[in-house]
This record gives C-alpha cells, sequence and structure tokens, in this order.
C-alpha cells in the first residue's frame, strides 16, 4: 500500500501499541461502508483489507500535522476497504451504477407500493422496457462472483455454504467411477474363470434367480451340496478380487494343491484383460457361457 516507511522518532513498541488499541476502530468502519455493498461480499475480508489500511495508517500518521489519529486512520481504513472491493470486482462501473440505480427504485416502490414491485412497475419506474430490464438484471446476475465456502444460510440454523447447495448427491466422482468400473470387469472375468460348477451355480443362483432345488436337479446333486459350491464360488471371487488390489507382499511360492489351484485363479484373473481395457470398456452386462443347463444369454450385472 505505498510507503510502509515509519514516520522518524516513534518506536516498534509505539507502533504496535497504537495499531492494537485502534483495532476496534477496523470494525466500526466495517460496519459502515459494509451497508453499501451486497450481501455476498465477505465481510471478514473488508476487515482484513481494513486491518492493513490501519497499519498504513500508524506507519504514516504525523501527529505534527494536528490532526487526530481516529480521523487519519478511518480515512485510510475507508480507503483500503474500498481499493480491497475495486480489485476484487472484475464488473465495470457502468454495471454498479445500473445495480445502485435499480436497488434504489425497488426500494422506493416497495416503501409506496407495500409489497416487492412487479417487473412491469420497475420498469416503468426506471423508463425501460421489460426486456431491457431483464437485460440488465441479467447482467448484474453475471456480475456476482461468490466463492465456494460463502455461507447462504444467514436466515437459518443450518451451516450452508454453496458446495453444500450446489453438489449433486447422485454425481459420482471420476476416481470413484474408474474404481467401478475396474471393479466390475474384475467380477466379470472372475465369474468366467470359476470351475464350471461354481460358475453355473453363481450365475444361476445370482444371476438367473434359480433356487437351490432347481440347481441341484440340474447339476444333479443334493442343495447341501449346491450351497457348498456356492460357498466355495464366493470365496474363491472374494480371494480372487482381493489379490488384484492387495498383492502377495511375501512373495513366497504356494504350497498344496489348494493352494496353487487358488494362486494360478488369482494369476487368470489378472491376465484376463489389460488395465486399459478394464477402465475404458463399461459392461453392466455378463455373457453366460453357452451350458447345456443355462443356455447363452446376456444377463445385466446390476
Amino acid at each position: 500500500m505505498g510507503d510502509t516507511t515509519p514516520v522518524p522518532g516513534i518506536s516498534q513498541e509505539e507502533l504496535n501499541a497504537r495499531i492494537e488499541a485502534n483495532l476496534p476502530l477496523v470494525k466500526h468502519v466495517v460496519y459502515q461502508v459494509a451497508v453499501h455493498f451486497p450481501r455476498h461480499v465477505d465481510r471478514e475480508e473488508l476487515a482484513r483489507a481494513g486491518a492493513l489500511g490501519l497499519v498504513e495508517a500508524a506507519r504514516r500518521y504525523d501527529e505534527t500535522r494536528g490532526v487526530p489519529f481516529e480521523r487519519f486512520a478511518a480515512q485510510r481504513i475507508r480507503g483500503a476497504i474500498l481499493d480491497s472491493v475495486r480489485a476484487a470486482d472484475w464488473a465495470p462501473r457502468s454495471v454498479r451504477l445500473l445495480a445502485r440505480r435499480l436497488e434504489a427504485a425497488e426500494q422506493q416502490l416497495a416503501s409506496e407500493l407495500g409489497r416487492l414491485p412487479e417487473l412491469g412497475e420497475t420498469a416503468k419506474a426506471l423508463g425501460v422496457s421489460r426486456d431491457e430490464l431483464a437485460r440488465l438484471r441479467d447482467r448484474l446476475f453475471r456480475s456476482v462472483v461468490l466463492a465456494l465456502d460463502h455461507e447462504t444460510s444467514a436466515d437459518t440454523d443450518e451451516d450452508l455454504t454453496l458446495v453444500d447447495i450446489l453438489s449433486d448427491e447422485n454425481a459420482v466422482e471420476p476416481s470413484e467411477e474408474l474404481e467401478t468400473r475396474e471393479l466390475h470387469n474384475y467380477l466379470r472375468d472372475a465369474v468366467k474363470l470359476l470351475p464350471e460348477r461354481q460358475r453355473l451355480v453363481i450365475v444361476g443362483y445370482f444371476l438367473e434367480g434359480k433356487t437351490s432345488r432347481e440347481l441341484a436337479r440340474f447339476l444333479g446333486v443334493t442343495e447341501s451340496r449346491v450351497s457348498q459350491l456356492r460357498s466355495e464360488a464366493l470365496r474363491n471371487l472374494k480371494l480372487g478380487i482381493e489379490a488384484q488390489y492387495i498383492p502377495d507382499a511375501d512373495g513366497e511360492a504356494p504350497e498344496g494343491r489348494v493352494a496353487k489351484r487358488q494362486a494360478a485363479y488369482v494369476d487368470q484373473i489378472g491376465d484376463a484383460s489389460q488395465w486399459r481395457n478394464r477402465l475404458d470398456r463399461w459392461d453392466d452386462e455378463y455373457e453366460v457361457p453357452e451350458d447345456p443347463l443355462l443356455p447363452l444369454r446376456r444377463i445385466a450385472l446390476a
């Protein structure tokens, strides 16, 4: 804010004391000027600009001129606030003049009519057509820039900001979308690579809605065996998909026939498709392989 060299003859301690003693003056000036600004103008930003104006006033003040410090500082604080608002306002001055003219006309009409004026009444008071007034309002609305953390709930008990109001609760973050695509494609590959009977049970039970009794009749086994196959298949799916995200840290070769078969199944899932295809391809349907018990058809993986 220009030259900030302290006035000779004042120590840093005296300067700091002068600033601290007049901090309430900043709040007072902010209250005075804030009434001339729209509600979206952040009062805390005005106070910060005013505090900088107070610091500059304390450094530039020369008591030999006979002007009380409070009067000198108030002018500097007010000027710093106005400069800050002008610097942050990208709308031309003509738009601001129109805004004040429109606001004054609406307030006068509201006082005379005892209610909010209609569009035609405001246009007549301003001497413009309804279309011209609509264009003016559009220019004013586009000249307002709000921060996403701007509070919008001054008249309610809820602490709401623009983020809370504008955010779409149904929208999905891009990273979440990619994770879902990858998981669905891992699941599709994992189901296809299950042992035949486990695959038939998973597809029949979860995708076709068949009962354990129907599957038992199809496979020629008992219902308890169907339940066992389902548990084994779900365990394999869980193991196979989790291993794609949490690789084996120890790196030791699996021992035993079951462990080797599970390790081979995990590797097959990882090799079934490239990572780019898993992320780029979005297939919400699963093609049931041809089987004499479960005819070929497309079933939604929803």
